[in-house]
């Protein structure tokens, strides 16, 4: 449990009370996951002019041997879509992979149980929500002993899921629909950016901010050293995540440019639900809403300008966009 001296009052986690994730019930589970044969041998689900713009563009990236990097936001593995970002890993299309700390739980719950994503209005009235036992304690111990040797979040997961004992031995039944355990066995960076606070395993006696803080940190300065490749090109995706992936590819990019290795003709592309209008971003119009979403202010708009690239808004639902995308790369390789 973290320490305290100020002089406020902490909540006692302590006195948290847990239940084991095998008898939660869950709302996805493998049987969820999405066909990549079935996305393969149908006819699209969605097109567009951008899209198949933004799908050119990675296949050329990867024949040239530019990065691939995707930061995608937790609803992609409720939606069952995680095998598309495994196999396109597994190809060596994505290069750099990054999530949220909401990502990596239901990645981690999928793997170690095959189910995943509580009834949180069911579970929160009750007292419940968030309070599986295998989901704290084991993300949080292996994150403190990752943090001990100084070790980004990724990796910290990525060799517990492996068969280390990472600080305790644990059998994940499922780990081959994970993205975390993909991206550690192919060498592919996973960066997860987490806020304090947000996800369910800082909820319980397990709880460490400084080992979450510590190996999230790491992360971030792999991730920027991954922007900081893309000085001759390369795709930047952002995947239904309004803010945590937005903050982080901005000060990335920031961050690149300050230290002499300038990102240049870079593609971006943003895919999310909301009605935009990508000219009221470009032309800062702040009595319009366009302006104030962030992911269409940087990474359409802002990030490619800067850098001498184009950027491009992907709207509709991932569960069309995503298998659409994935179907026109492997069309073309």
């Amino acid at each position: 449990m973290m320490e305290y001296k100020g002089k406020y009052q902490i909540v006692d986690l302590g006195e948290v009370k847990t239940y084991s994730l095998f008898t939660r019930p869950s709302e996805v589970s493998l049987e969820n996951l999405i066909d990549l044969k079935r996305i393969l041998n149908n006819p699209l689900m969605y097109d567009s002019k951008e899209l198949r713009i933004v799908a050119d563009a990675i296949i050329d990236a990867r024949k040239n041997g530019k990065p691939v990097i995707v930061f995608s936001g937790a609803h992609a593995v409720k939606n069952g879509l995680s095998p598309i970002y495994n196999d396109l890993i597994n190809r060596k299309i994505i290069t750099t992979f990054a999530s949220n700390g909401a990502f990596t739980i239901h990645d981690f719950e999928l793997a170690i149980s095959g189910k995943t994503s509580e009834n949180v209005p069911h579970a929160l009235e009750k007292g419940l929500f968030g309070f599986a036992e295998e989901t704290n304690k084991y993300i949080n111990n292996a994150l403190i002993h990752g943090n001990k040797l100084k070790l980004g979040y990724g990796e910290s997961i990525g060799r517990l899921m492996a068969g280390e004992v990472f600080p305790e031995k644990v059998n994940f039944p499922h780990k081959e629909i994970s993205v975390q355990y993909n991206a550690f066995v192919n060498d592919v960076p996973f960066c997860a950016h987490c806020a304090i606070g947000d996800d369910i395993y800082h909820t319980t006696k397990y709880f460490d901010g400084e080992a979450i803080g510590g190996c999230s940190g790491r992360d971030f300065l792999i991730f920027a050293n991954e922007i900081t490749k893309l000085t001759d090109g390369g795709v930047c995706l952002l995947i239904g995540s309004a803010v945590i992936g937005v903050e982080a590819y901005l000060k990335a990019f920031s961050i690149a440019a300050n230290i002499g290795k300038t990102p240049n003709k870079i593609i971006t592309a943003d895919f999310d639900l909301r009605e935009a209008n990508i000219f009221d971003a470009q032309m800062s119009k702040k009595d319009q809403p366009t302006y104030y979403f962030r992911d269409i202010k940087s990474i359409v708009v802002r990030i490619p300008n800067a850098f001498n690239g184009r950027g491009y808004y992907i709207k509709g639902d991932q569960n069309l966009t995503l298998p659409t995308l994935y179907k026109l790369i492997m069309e073309k390789i």
